[in-house]
């Protein structure tokens, strides 16, 4: 991936649209002058009344106890320095949507235009009333050990600098694992450490709390080993001082049993590896590039357990395992500060649960058959689902046990499910789906890619390693687009089917489609004449193996893209009607509307058709499918045409397949209304259940309910999926964003996985 790509991708990601990355959403009914009189004046006042009796009810009657305060002076950004306040906040913003997405917490970012300590101290204070804990980030050092010590201090709410102890308390639960693997004793292993500042030495500080002793650890600055005979050592690395002579970073690695690295990239050898302890454990953290290359690492020494803080190797010690589930657990017991115990407890759970059995949505977003506890799984992924409810609990508890928790929790079991329904664990669809897709890249024919949308969404898969694009049309009119959006499409293939150089495939793609339908009245000569067409030309690709999937349908008619693919393709041979499939990514996960493309007015065993297909689909995702079969009318309330049909098919479902969660005919308030269907039908086999799957009675029903729904909630949304067919073909809405055309690529990647 370019830099200049990379470049532009960012600043258009944070400047399209609404600009930057969060947003503040009302919480409450606001559509009436009686919402407007309670939210505000005169209603507002009483709640300020009850607060004013009582200060702690500011948790009760305001957002305080869900709110988090991302701040920052702008003094250590990533690996940029000090760029100030204003420049650091495009990280507090993502810090802020990082926290919002993995433990459903509520941020304000904080951007300080001041460097002064006091001061500092002072704004952070004077606006900690409106927050229920405080985030400190890329703060430099001392000061950030400095500021952050006197706000635990002075302040009654969690307050952590990420920077010092996130990456301490991944890391901590990696070697905690690794160091069983190795069968080392933690009080007895000698520790190289290249790097001195907040994170490195939080990380020994946490180690140290863990057992291992201060005298087997040698930590190395920029000015090398901090030793006894140092005299430019501020008090923090005194902490660290080595009682020895002093000894260079190569030779401190002759017989260490633990390299951690927070310094930069390319400062170990093969040589330093091959000195090391049998089983040495290699934290090699810098970002972008290790201090050590994995590959050559492994290379070196077999025995080598090795963790990284990068995506696209095993053991990533990112520090997203760890701080949104810490404030998580801190919050929902009114924490006092997040203290020593709290950190051990998120590493102890943290390290624990990578050692329990991965469930298949983990497995299937990383494409691995079965990922289990060993040398490459020393500590969870970040997409497992389970963090929330493993750290979030474990801290509450610590709190609990060391006496700083205001409302400690008495019903476990109902906090754990609390967690789990937070977010909706399946919310992270999209996210494993990517995930998914990147471990295994399939080769994708776009039969529309004379238009910028297909390219730039092309490209971007190209660039995140989730498809290899072919691109058919015109080279001239392709690579034109191609340089005026400097696309980086150059080592994608581009072809014209209509070029002389394609004949000998036109050739055999007529013949192909000539055989399946010279009983239907289509001559040789049609066929050719029809594989010079970009539609025809692309289902023969993905027909004859050329291409794994085939994307198009954006600037054409529905019928007019799918079309040649039933006629090239076809459907599955169990399959008697194919269907159209939305997702629609809601907050409590996604929600998959049928059939909303094709069939018109579906007869009772269509619709059971339908309802197969899309219950067969859902499985692939990992998510169990509870259906609602939809009408305007409840378990017979009402007759008609639609409520009958839709009557008869849940009857037959409920008779020939029994395995599947799914009821009818319902209303579509009371199909997604739980609480309501529970009321007044309780004996639904949808009792007690979030419906996530909704079956229409016709094709103005689905069409008109997903549309509406997509504009009037602003919702993310994937489709038209295309169920049924032989081979992986997906036909975009005319007008698909870019993002949904890249939702859709991703999708149909997967689509190729699932089927092998």
């Amino acid at each position: 991936m370019s830099k200049k790509i990379l470049k532009r991708d960012a600043l258009d990601y944070h400047s399209s649209g609404r600009k930057g990355k969060i947003e503040v959403v009302p919480t409450k009914p606001y559509s009436s002058q009686r919402d407007l009189s309670l939210a505000y004046s005169p209603g507002v006042a009483e709640p300020c009344l009850e607060i004013s009796k009582n200060k702690d009810d500011v948790y009760k009657y305001t957002s305080k106890g869900n709110l988090v305060a991302v701040i920052s002076n702008g003094t250590a950004v990533l690996g940029l320095g000090d760029i100030g306040p204003e420049a650091s906040k495009p990280v507090m913003e993502g810090k802020g949507l990082l926290f919002k997405i993995f433990a459903d917490i509520d941020v304000f970012d904080i951007e300080i235009n001041e460097t002064d300590i006091d001061k500092f101290i002072d704004t952070v204070k004077a606006i900690s009333p409106t927050f229920g804990g405080i985030n400190l980030e890329d703060i430099k050092a001392p000061e950030a050990f400095i500021i952050e010590q006197r706000l635990k201090k002075e302040l009654d709410i969690p307050i952590m600098h990420d920077d010092q102890h996130g990456t301490a308390i991944i890391s901590s639960a990696a070697l905690l694992n690794a160091l069983e693997i190795a069968n080392k004793k933690i009080n007895q292993v000698k520790i190289v450490v290249s790097g001195a500042g907040a994170s490195a030495q939080s990380c020994v500080k946490l180690y140290h709390s863990l057992g291992v002793k201060n005298e087997n650890v040698y930590m190395f600055d920029s000015k090398g080993l901090i030793h006894q005979d140092r005299d430019d050592l501020d008090k923090h690395k005194r902490n660290f001082i080595q009682k020895c002579d002093d000894i260079s970073l190569e030779k401190a690695f002759e017989n260490a049993d633990v390299f951690l690295g927070l310094s930069k990239g390319g400062v170990v050898n093969e040589k330093m590896i091959k000195s090391m302890a049998k089983n040495p454990i290699v934290f090699a953290l810098a970002n972008p590039d290790p201090e050590i290359e994995y590959d050559l690492a492994m290379k070196t020494r077999k025995d080598v357990i090795m963790a990284t803080g990068r995506s696209d190797h095993p053991n990533q010690v990112n520090n997203v395992l760890g701080f949104p589930y810490i404030f998580r657990g801190a919050l929902d017991v009114r924490a006092t500060k997040i203290n020593e115990e709290m950190k051990l407890a998120a590493v102890k759970a943290i390290a624990k649960l990578a050692k329990e059995p991965v469930p298949d949505v983990v497995n299937e977003a990383y494409d691995a058959k079965i990922i289990t506890f060993g040398r490459t799984q020393i500590i969870p992924k970040p997409l497992d689902p389970r963090l929330i409810y493993w750290v979030a609990p474990a801290v509450a508890k610590a709190a609990i046990e060391s006496g700083v928790a205001k409302e400690p929790i008495k019903d476990w079991k109902k906090y754990e499910l609390e967690l789990m329904q937070r977010l909706g664990l399946d919310n992270k669809l999209v996210r494993n789906l990517t995930e998914k897709a990147k471990r295994s890249p399939k080769k994708v024919v776009f039969a529309e890619a004379d238009n910028y949308k297909i390219l730039k969404a092309a490209a971007m898969a190209y660039e995140e390693g989730i498809a290899i694009p072919i691109l058919l049309g015109k080279r001239h009119n392709i690579q034109k687009i191609i340089d005026e959006y400097n696309l980086d499409l150059s080592k994608c293939e581009i072809i014209d089917p209509r070029n002389e150089s394609e004949i000998k495939h036109r050739e055999m793609f007529a013949e192909i489609l000539h055989e399946k339908r010279k009983r239907r009245g289509l001559t040789f000569y049609e066929a050719k004449k029809l594989m010079r067409e970009r539609n025809y030309y692309a289902a023969a690709m993905v027909e004859t193996g050329m291409a794994d999937v085939m994307i198009s349908g954006l600037t054409r008619s529905y019928k007019e893209s799918i079309r040649p693919a039933l006629k090239v393709i076809g459907i599955e041979e169990s399959v008697n009607k194919i269907a159209g499939m939305y997702i629609l990514i809601s907050k409590d996960g996604p929600i998959f509307f049928a059939d909303t493309t094709i069939n018109i007015n579906p007869s009772v065993e269509e619709i059971v058709d339908i309802t197969l297909l899309v219950a067969k689909t859902v499985k692939e995702y990992n998510i169990k499918p509870k259906i609602a079969l939809l009408s305007y009318s409840n378990f017979g309330s009402n007759q008609g045409a639609d409520a009958i049909k839709m009557r008869e098919a849940t009857k037959v479902l409920h008779e020939k397949h029994p395995e599947i969660v799914v009821d009818g005919e319902l209303q579509a308030n009371f199909a997604v209304n739980k609480e309501l269907r529970n009321d007044f039908f309780p004996f639904s086999l949808l009792s007690g259940q979030n419906t996530n799957t909704l079956i229409f009675p016709n094709l103005s029903a689905g069409n008109i309910a997903y549309k509406l729904v997509k504009e009037m909630s602003n919702q993310e949304t994937i489709g038209p999926i295309l169920l049924g067919m032989k081979k992986p073909v997906h036909v975009l809405q005319i007008g698909s964003s870019v993002r949904e055309i890249l939702n859709m690529i991703t999708l149909g990647v997967v689509d190729v996985q699932n089927r092998k």
